[in-house]
């Protein structure tokens, strides 16, 4: 480019008059916002409307559903294009709800009063549990013994199961 009409485009008076020719555009556009509707008039046609050429009244005949041919013979068959390839299975039956839970029972030891039985500390999931000799433990799960280092317990079909000191061990019982 040539030098002037570079110094030209950098000077100060050609920016402030392009800066003045914008804001002049910006008022211009927003008072003439609004505008004006279009005049409506009516006119007078010069053309004549059009006749109807077709011969509408002879259209029923045609259509009518007396004079569709009938089929050779009724059938009971399904539809050529019925398919049972994509019909889901029938969803399955819900299965039983349970009738026994897991518990997790951890012997934590037992202590003894002068005149009452020995009284076992059971922890069953999070829960401590105090249950004497005979007491439950947890649904038809009794205490039969308690000694220093081992639970045993015994349940209403008197299967008896022994649980060591500080270790879990895991029982299936009824839920109620």
């Amino acid at each position: 480019m040539p030098a002037l009409l570079i110094q030209t485009l950098r000077s100060r008076w050609f920016a402030l008059s392009a800066h003045a020719l914008l804001w002049l555009l910006v008022y211009l556009v927003v008072t003439r916002a609004g505008g004006r509707a279009p005049e409506y008039r009516d006119e007078v046609s010069y053309s004549l409307p059009a006749l109807s050429l077709a011969p509408v009244n002879k259209l029923g005949v045609l259509f009518s559903s007396a004079d569709w041919p009938k089929p050779l013979a009724d059938t009971n068959l399904f539809n050529p294009f019925f398919c049972r390839y994509f019909v889901p299975p029938p969803a399955p039956a819900p299965p039983p709800p349970p009738t026994t839970r897991k518990v997790e029972i951890s012997y934590q030891g037992f202590y003894q009063t002068a005149d009452k039985p020995k009284c076992a500390m059971v922890k069953i999931g999070e829960v401590f549990v105090v249950a004497p000799i005979g007491g439950t433990v947890a649904t038809k799960l009794f205490v039969a013994d308690a000694s220093m280092f081992s639970l045993t317990l015994t349940n209403h079909l008197a299967q008896t199961n022994v649980v060591p000191l500080n270790a879990k061990k895991e029982f299936e019982v009824p839920l109620q």
